[in-house]
């Protein structure tokens, strides 16, 4: 079977195109391909854009040896329910056109900057790559950091083009982390003062001629499908070592003056993205939505004996029990359109069910208390200062992380619980300080309700003393009391009627 790369992909009847690089790639991970390559292989697909990306490689060993051998080709493969059906999207993306290892061609990474099309960057370098390093210095090739190695490349392209405002970029960092284009703009600035104090020019063409956006990407990209890849390569007829897999679904939130939209136009093309100029309305849908689904749903859902999230959506319970929590708990406590927010909720439920996707309910499950915090709590304050009622499902859900924790052996670096619907064994892991608490709580002389009070006067968890929102402490430990009583999935089925 042969490789695949453009001559493979011609005698397949694929349209083979050579680009002009317009976009400067930060990461040859599978997020970024099968997220920002495929919409710019769709812009062009429309004749929207026309341009290709030189990837760089931004760690010392990576991928773009195996990208040069097939000539930058892949193959995504997308797959999900779309409208209750199952959806099954394959295509060969062509996006990448260039490649470059700065840990071995230092000198050709810069030089990309001499490119007078380049105008767009993206990133994604992980969570912890946007991090401010002081032991970068201006003269490391490459520096040891992320904007250390941008900063590097955007003071060559000032010196090529002698500082012309119309030569600076458009950002599109696509961390994880809130706000990354606020961040990168922030610790690249401030490098910037520490390696140049004297260039002053330079550090103001780094400020205004340079357009630092934040984003927020919501896909999820399972990557390399090893488990099926030789059968896939059969049926394509050929051999593909860069296969990424993800689900349909995808949304992109961009921040940022809508004037420049054209230059990248991602709107335009038709994908689910949202240009705009306050993306905290989105950020809190997704937090809120998806997330707060996930952690309301998991901690019940495993101690009523299930293993994954498809397992739920194919529960007719459970299913339910999300459902409810999504409509009639969740979206109510938000601000976007109804219709808008309603639509956002099937899809995340769609997503749910994707029997592509093996979301294991235990690896949700890390870290749940700040979780909760973050992603539930915010809706169950909400819903009881608009309702003046307590939200029965985001409030069992609170019982149930209690009942989630409850241990029979401390490990070293979890607690040892057991299910008690049938005996299994499982890891409870979070924070040392966190399962120290549960542990001593849980192995206390305490009754049911004194439990329930002590943890909801943590405000070092949860913000606040919990015990002050009128009716929770007696709603949590009648709703805990219930599942030890009765079992967790008799207290599901009756919280959901």
């Amino acid at each position: 079977m042969e490789p695949l790369n453009r001559a493979t992909a011609a005698e397949l009847g694929a349209a083979v195109r050579q680009l002009p690089v317009k976009v400067l790639q930060f990461g040859e991970g599978n997020f970024l391909r099968a997220f920002i390559d495929w919409m710019i292989q769709g812009m062009n697909d429309q004749g929207l854009f026309n341009g290709g990306v030189t990837v760089a490689q931004p760690i010392e060993h990576g991928m773009v040896q195996t990208l040069n051998e097939q000539d930058g080709l892949y193959t995504l493969l997308l797959r999900g329910i779309r409208n209750g059906e199952v959806v099954v999207d394959t295509s060969v993306i062509q996006s990448i056109t260039r490649t470059v290892n700065l840990y071995t061609r230092f000198d050709d990474y810069l030089r990309e900057a001499e490119n007078p099309r380049l105008r767009v960057i993206v990133s994604n370098t992980t969570e912890a790559g946007i991090e401010f390093r002081r032991s970068d210095r201006p003269t490391d090739a490459p520096p040891t950091s992320f904007p250390g190695k941008l900063l590097r490349f955007l003071k060559y392209r000032f010196d090529v083009f002698n500082g012309d405002a119309a030569k600076g970029f458009l950002l599109f960092p696509c961390e994880l982390i809130d706000r990354n284009g606020d961040t990168l703009k922030q610790i690249v600035t401030e490098l910037a003062r520490q390696w140049y104090p004297d260039d002053t020019a330079f550090q103001t063409w780094l400020i205004q001629a340079n357009v630092f956006f934040n984003t927020l990407v919501d896909r999820i990209v399972s990557g390399y499908p090893r488990d099926e890849a030789e059968a896939l390569c059969h049926h394509f007829g050929y051999r593909d070592k860069l296969i990424v897999a993800g689900e349909i679904f995808h949304f992109l939130v961009v921040e940022g003056p809508l004037e420049y939209e054209p230059e990248f136009p991602l709107v335009t093309a038709g994908f689910n993205v949202k240009w705009c100029g306050d993306m905290t309305p989105y950020r809190t849908r997704k937090v809120r939505i998806l997330n707060g689904a996930h952690t309301m749903t998991v901690l019940a859902a495993h101690l009523y004996g299930l293993e994954t999230v498809k397992n739920c959506m194919d529960d007719p319970v459970l299913a339910k029990y999300a459902r409810q929590g999504v409509f009639e708990e969740i979206i109510p406590t938000l601000d976007l359109p109804r219709k808008e927010l309603e639509e956002f909720g099937e899809a995340v439920l769609e997503r749910f069910s994707n029997p592509y996707i093996n979301h294991l309910l235990l690896s949700i499950s890390l870290n749940s208390v700040s979780k909760f915090t973050t992603r539930v709590l915010p809706s169950l304050l909400e819903y009881q200062k608009r309702k003046g009622t307590l939200p029965r499902l985001l409030t069992f859900s609170l019982a149930a992380l209690i009942l989630f924790y409850r241990g029979i052996r401390r490990g070293d670096i979890a607690i040892i619980a057991e299910r008690q619907v049938d005996g299994e064994p499982y890891e409870v892991k979070d924070s040392p300080d966190i399962l120290d608490f549960f542990w001593t709580l849980w192995n206390s002389e305490s009754d049911l309700g004194e439990r329930v009070q002590t943890v909801l006067s943590r405000d070092d968890y949860w913000g606040m003393d919990l015990n002050t929102v009128p009716g929770l402490t007696s709603a949590v430990a009648a709703y805990l009391e219930q599942m030890i009583r009765d079992g967790v999935p008799a207290a599901v089925r009756r919280v959901t009627e």
